[in-house]
């Protein structure tokens, strides 16, 4: 038996011990407590482009969607870790007595300014570490070669791809270490759930468990792939560009390309995404593909539990939504 559906794209991303899911109108989040609970979190929030159309242009759009992402999976990542590091006690004295796990009323939290403030800091923090580990170092590294190697110096294309095949080169490193951390390997199981649940919808199959379990933890639409993606057009961008000697320069120049590059990257992904069964596309994610053997692993049933939680709950807040505007049009 299919689930009915509602035709529209929903993304999502893993969190600790849930899972983050965004439909046009709403961000839901599940998360298991330490008691087994699954406590829920619902935000009414239609993004930028969908509200104001001027922006929805090709580009513009994807350096936009990079950005409330960040600030998104950086709020869901605080309300997670509040969950999962409260007390067993705390969070159980109000859950109710059954054999089932339990589920409580969804509450929508509304941030301190503290956490407010914690948020901005993370997020400058995790942006500036960013810059640093994949745009400054293996410049930095690059150009110190180039200065010992006249080919690297006076080919401009090979010197970009010097500088792409560093920059992924850290960036599968940084993963690689992260994944043999445990809390980290849990994350990324929950990434796997994220994607199995997501795969189930999109094929239209009954939202449960069994089915989900069934379904590849890949998606062509992953965060991973667009990174990825990100690392291969910037060495066509960047060859574009015309050469500065002054390496701060030449570094300065290309944050400022930075937008561009995502922007680009996002269409791409979008396009990837519309055209799966076309060659070109397939070859050209499967590097991204590959990556998310790492980035994602077997959830378990429980974790598919949570991502289906989050994504039952975005198709009926969504559905819901639907409703009420036709009865305001009525």
């Amino acid at each position: 038996m299919k689930t009915p559906r509602i035709d529209f794209a929903v993304g999502g991303q893993a969190i600790i011990e849930g899972v983050l899911m965004r439909s046009p109108n709403f961000n839901i989040i599940s998360v298991r407590s330490p008691s087994g609970d699954i406590v829920e979190d619902q935000t009414k929030y239609q993004a930028l482009v969908r509200r104001h159309r001027y922006l929805n242009v090709p580009i513009v759009r994807g350096v936009i969607n990079m950005f409330e992402m960040m600030l998104i999976g950086t709020q869901a990542l605080a309300f997670s870790s509040r969950e999962a590091l409260r007390e067993v006690s705390q969070v159980s004295k109000k859950a109710e007595t059954s054999d089932t796990l339990k589920t409580k009323d969804i509450k929508p939290h509304k941030a301190t300014l503290a956490e407010n403030l914690s948020l901005g800091f993370s997020l400058i923090f995790a942006l500036v570490m960013s810059i640093f580990l994949f745009k400054f170092l293996p410049l930095w590294i690059t150009d110190f070669i180039s200065q010992n190697f006249a080919a690297l110096k006076e080919n401009y294309l090979l010197f970009n791809l010097v500088d792409g095949v560093l920059k992924t080169s850290f960036f599968l490193l940084y993963i690689a270490i992260l994944s043999f951390i445990p809390d980290v390997k849990r994350l990324f199981r929950y990434h796997g759930a994220e994607h199995q649940s997501i795969m189930t919808y999109e094929k239209g199959l009954d939202l449960t468990v069994e089915n989900a379990r069934g379904q590849s933890r890949f998606h062509p639409r992953c965060g991973t792939s667009f990174i990825l993606i990100v690392f291969l057009i910037s060495i066509l961008v960047f060859t574009l560009l015309p050469r500065n000697p002054d390496f701060l320069t030449n570094f300065a120049i290309r944050l400022a390309f930075l937008p561009l590059v995502a922007g680009l990257s996002y269409e791409f992904l979008k396009l990837s995404a519309k055209s799966s069964d076309n060659w070109f596309f397939r070859i050209a994610i499967m590097p991204g593909l590959w990556m998310q053997r790492i980035t994602t692993q077997p959830p378990d049933d429980s974790m598919l539990e949570v991502a289906l939680n989050s994504l039952k709950l975005a198709l009926a807040a969504e559905q819901n939504h639907i409703n009420t505007q036709k009865d305001v049009v009525i």
